[in-house]
C-alpha cells in the first residue's frame, strides 16, 4: 500500500528546488546577453538582461513563499542569488560598457574594471540592505546604469562621469529602495515599477540609433522619466529623513 503522509513533504521539496533552478535560469540569461554582446546586438542583449532582472526581482518572494530555507537548508540560495547577480548585474553590463563605446576612447578597461572592483565590496558588504529592506550605497545596479546610457544616449564622458559618482556612491551609506520588499509607499512603488518596466521596454525595441522620445512618443518617453525620478525621490527621502534608533 503506498504511504502517502510523505507527499506533502516531497512536493515541498520539489519546489523548493524549482526555485533554486528558476534563480541559476539568470546565469543562464546572462550568458546569452553576453552572445548578443559578442555579436553587436544591443537590443538582444538588453532584452535578455531585462529577463534576468525579472527573474530576480521575483524569485526571492518565491524562494520565501515555499520556504527554501528551511527545507533546503543544505543549499544557500543567497549565495547563488549574489553569484548569478553580480554577473549580470556587474560583469555583463562592464562588458556592455567595454564592447560598445560608452564611455570615451583610453576609458573602456578602466571604467569596466573601476565597476567591477566597487561591486566586490557591495557584494561583500554585510549591511548592504537596511532592516527596513533598502540597499544601503549604490547597489551595483550597473545594468540599469547601462540601460540610461542607452535610452538617453547620452555622450561618453557623461557616462564616465556618472560610473564615477556611482563608484563613490558604492560607499555613502544611502538608501536605495528595493521596489518589492520596501514597505514604505509600497501601493505607489509596484504600480511605478510596472509602468517603468512597460516604459524601459518599449524604449529598448527601438533602434539603438534612433531618438528614443520621438520613436516612441514623448508620452511614453516622460512615463520612463517620471517613474524613474520617483524611484530617485524615494531613495532620496529614505536617505536624509531622520533615522530610527535601530537601523
Amino acid at each position: 500500500m503506498t504511504d502517502h503522509t510523505t507527499d506533502p513533504a516531497k512536493k515541498e521539496l520539489a519546489a523548493a528546488w524549482a526555485v533554486h533552478a528558476f534563480t541559476a535560469s539568470g546565469v543562464v540569461l546572462g550568458f546569452l546577453a553576453i552572445v548578443a554582446i559578442l555579436e553587436g546586438d544591443k537590443i538582444a542583449a538588453f532584452m535578455w538582461l531585462g529577463l534576468a532582472l525579472f527573474v530576480d526581482g521575483i524569485d526571492g518572494t518565491l524562494a520565501r513563499r515555499v520556504r527554501v530555507k528551511e527545507v533546503t537548508p543544505q543549499f544557500d540560495g543567497a549565495t547563488l542569488d549574489n553569484v548569478i547577480d553580480y554577473f549580470t548585474y556587474v560583469v555583463v553590463p562592464a562588458l556592455m560598457i567595454y564592447w560598445f563605446d560608452l564611455v570615451p576612447p583610453g576609458w573602456e578597461v578602466p571604467a569596466a574594471a573601476c565597476i567591477m572592483a566597487v561591486s566586490c565590496y557591495t557584494f561583500a558588504n554585510v549591511g548592504m540592505k537596511t532592516y527596513d529592506y533598502y540597499f544601503s550605497g549604490f547597489p551595483a545596479l550597473w545594468n540599469l546604469a547601462v540601460l540610461y546610457f542607452h535610452v538617453l544616449q547620452t555622450d561618453p564622458w557623461i557616462n564616465l562621469a556618472v560610473i564615477g559618482v556611482c563608484a563613490v556612491l558604492t560607499f555613502v551609506p544611502w538608501k536605495y529602495v528595493h521596489p518589492l520588499r520596501v514597505k514604505d509607499w509600497r501601493s505607489v512603488t509596484i504600480p511605478m515599477t510596472v509602468l517603468w518596466g512597460a516604459t524601459s521596454l518599449r524604449l529598448v525595441l527601438i533602434h539603438p540609433d534612433v531618438n528614443k522620445a520621438e520613436e516612441a512618443s514623448p508620452t511614453v518617453f516622460w512615463l520612463w522619466v517620471i517613474a524613474s525620478l520617483y524611484f530617485i525621490g524615494i531613495s532620496l527621502w529614505r536617505s536624509f529623513r531622520p533615522m530610527p534608533e535601530h537601523d
